[in-house]
C-alpha cells in the first residue's frame, strides 16, 4: 500500500476509529515495571514516557493526570505528508478538544480527553465529509 500525501485524500479517507479502553500518559526513570504493554513510548531527558491502558498503570502503581481516548486515523498517511495534523488539530481545537498526536509508520494516532472521544470521532467524520 502506497502512503498518501495529498491532503484532500488524507482528510476524506481518514476513517477515524476509536480504540476501546482508557489510556494514560506516565513517565518512568530506569527500567519500566515488567508486564506493561505501552502503545507508545517516547524517550525524553526526564524519563521514558509511556502511553498505556489505565488499568496497567493502576496495577503498576504509576501516576498520571490525563485519561485519554485513542483514535486511529485509518488512512495510510505518508510521514512527509503536509497538513493532516494541522487540519485535524484545528477541527478539534475549534471544539475545545485537546489533542496529542503520535505518528506511526502507517497511521496517525490521536489521544483526546476520554470523556470527549466519541465527540472527537464525530467531528473528524464531519471534517472528512465536508472535505469530500
Amino acid at each position: 500500500m502506497t502512503p498518501e500525501r495529498d491532503l484532500g485524500r488524507l482528510l476524506t479517507g481518514m476513517r477515524p476509529e476509536l480504540n476501546p479502553g482508557r489510556y494514560v500518559f506516565t513517565s518512568v526513570t530506569g527500567t519500566p515495571p515488567s508486564g506493561l504493554a505501552p502503545v507508545v513510548t517516547v524517550a525524553e531527558d526526564e524519563g521514558l514516557t509511556l502511553v498505556l491502558r489505565r488499568e496497567e498503570a493502576d496495577a503498576a502503581g504509576l501516576g498520571y493526570d490525563y485519561v485519554a481516548g485513542w483514535i486511529t486515523l485509518r488512512v495510510h498517511s505518508a510521514l512527509d505528508a503536509v497538513g493532516l495534523t494541522a487540519a485535524v488539530a484545528t477541527a478539534l481545537a475549534d471544539a475545545g478538544i485537546s489533542c496529542n498526536v503520535v505518528a506511526g509508520h502507517h497511521h496517525d494516532h490521536l489521544f483526546v480527553p476520554h470523556e470527549r472521544a466519541d465527540e472527537a470521532v464525530t467531528l473528524l467524520q464531519e471534517l472528512a465529509r465536508r472535505t469530500g
